[in-house]
C-alpha cells in the first residue's frame, strides 16, 4: 500500500478515530487503526473495540491501494507533531510502515489485519437530529449518569424517539435529567441505552457538523446505534437492561417554586460550599425575597451568604442539597434565570426532590425540554 495525503487532514482523521480506543486494551489487537483505500479512490480510517467504533473517509492520492493495520495511538502522535508537508505512507514486503513528511521519517511495525475484528455495519431505520441542539442536550443530560460500573443500565443515557421528539435521559439514582430536542425520522417509537463515556465523545465530535443521523440496528446482544454526520461515523453497542422508570418521578403540578439568578446563585453556592466537609450537604432556605444557603464544616468553619429570589405558591422553604448536583444543574438549564420548583409526595416520611428548569425572566417560564430533579439531603439539627 502507497499513499499520499494532507497532513492537517490525516491528522485530524487518526485523532477522531482513536478517541474512543481505552487507554488499556486487554487485547493489543484492538489498539490498532485500521487504514483502507476504497473502491472510489478514497482512504478510510477506522478503530473498533468490541463496544465502540469510529470510522471516517478522507481524500488521499492513492498510489497502491490495500489496507494496513498500525498502532493507533502511536499513529496519533506522530501524526500530531509532523512537520508541515505532505504525507507519504507505504508498506513493504516485510510488513513495515515507513512514514514520510518533510524531513521527517518514521519506521512502524504493522499488526496483523486478518486478526481484526470486522467494523459493524448499521442498515436500521434512522433519523436526524441538529447537531448542535443534540450536543447541547448531551452535555445538559450526560452528567447525571451513574459512574458506577456496579449497575451498568445507570452508567447510560437513555434516548427515546416518540412523537417526532428524542429525549435523552439519565439518572444515578440521586437525580434524573432530561432533554427533548426535535427528531425528523421514523414514526415509529424506538429507545436505545447508549454509554454516556461514547454519547460524550459523539457530542464533542459532532457539535458543529449540521444535522446528525442517528440509526438503530441490530438485534439480541449486538443491538448497536451509529451517529453520521459528515464523513464521520461513530457505532455504540447499547447496553442491555431495564432502565429505571424515572419520568413517574416527575409532578404535574408545579405551583410552589422560586425563581432566582442563575449566575448568582452558581456563585453563591460555590462560594459557601468551601467550608463544607465533603458529601455534606448545604442547607438552603428558601424565604419570599431571598434564598439563604449556610454551611458549617470542620475547624469551626462556617459560612452563609443570600441571593434575591421571588418565592410563589407556598410557604418558606429549607431542605439540605448536594452543592455539586446543584451545581451541575444551574450549568445545564441555559437561562438567566432557573425556576426551582418544590414538589410533594404521597409519602410523609420522604423528602420530596426538588424541580429545576428554565426561566426566560423574573416572571416568565422557560421552556420545558430540560428538567431536573434532584433528591434533598437529611439536615442534621
Amino acid at each position: 500500500m502507497k499513499f499520499h495525503v494532507n497532513r492537517d487532514v490525516f491528522s485530524e482523521a487518526v485523532s477522531f478515530v482513536v478517541k474512543l480506543l481505552p487507554q488499556r486494551n486487554p487485547q493489543p489487537i484492538l489498539a490498532g487503526v485500521l487504514i483502507e483505500s476504497t473502491e472510489d479512490g478514497l482512504l478510510a480510517l477506522s478503530a473498533f473495540d468490541y463496544e465502540a467504533s469510529a470510522r471516517t473517509v478522507i481524500e488521499a492520492t492513492i498510489d497502491e491501494p490495500g489496507t494496513i493495520l498500525v498502532h493507533g495511538r502511536l499513529l496519533n502522535d506522530i501524526a500530531s507533531r509532523l512537520p508541515n508537508a505532505p504525507i507519504e505512507i507505504s508498506t513493504d514486503e516485510d510488513g513495515g510502515v515507513a512514514v514520510v513528511c518533510g524531513p521527517a521519517r518514521f519506521a512502524l511495525a504493522s499488526m496483523p489485519v486478518e486478526e481484526y475484528p470486522a467494523i459493524p455495519e448499521v442498515t436500521g431505520e434512522s433519523g436526524l437530529v441538529p447537531g448542535e441542539d443534540f450536543a447541547t442536550a448531551i452535555a445538559q443530560v450526560a452528567f447525571a449518569a451513574s459512574r458506577d460500573d456496579v449497575t451498568p443500565v445507570l452508567t447510560g443515557v437513555q434516548l427515546e424517539v416518540k412523537d417526532q421528539h428524542l429525549s435523552l435521559v439519565a439518572t444515578d439514582r440521586y437525580r434524573v435529567a432530561i432533554r427533548d430536542i426535535d427528531w425528523d425520522g421514523a414514526q415509529h417509537d424506538a429507545t436505545a441505552l447508549v454509554p454516556a463515556r461514547t454519547l460524550n465523545e459523539v457530542g464533542k465530535t459532532f457539535s458543529h457538523g449540521g444535522n446528525i443521523s442517528i440509526a438503530f440496528s441490530g438485534s439480541g446482544d449486538r443491538e448497536i446505534i451509529a451517529f453520521t454526520a459528515g464523513n464521520k461515523t461513530v457505532t455504540s453497542l447499547l447496553i442491555k437492561g431495564n432502565f429505571p422508570p424515572v419520568r413517574r418521578l416527575f409532578p404535574e403540578q408545579t405551583g410552589h417554586y422560586a425563581v432566582v439568578s442563575t449566575s448568582d446563585l452558581q456563585e453563591a453556592v460555590r462560594r459557601v460550599a468551601l467550608v463544607l466537609d465533603r458529601s455534606a450537604p448545604l442547607r438552603f432556605t428558601f424565604g419570599q425575597t431571598e434564598v439563604t444557603m449556610d454551611a458549617a464544616g470542620g475547624d469551626a468553619a462556617r459560612a452563609s451568604e443570600a441571593v434575591d429570589s421571588t418565592l410563589t405558591g407556598g410557604d418558606e422553604v429549607t431542605l439540605g442539597l448536594n452543592p455539586q448536583y446543584l451545581l451541575d444543574a444551574l450549568g445545564a438549564v441555559k437561562s438567566e434565570f432557573a425556576r426551582i420548583t418544590f414538589t410533594s409526595s404521597d409519602n410523609a416520611n420522604k423528602l420530596s426532590p426538588i424541580l429545576v428548569s428554565a426561566q426566560t425572566s423574573a416572571e416568565d417560564a422557560g421552556n420545558d425540554n430540560f428538567k431536573y430533579l434532584l433528591q434533598p439531603n437529611l439536615l442534621l439539627r
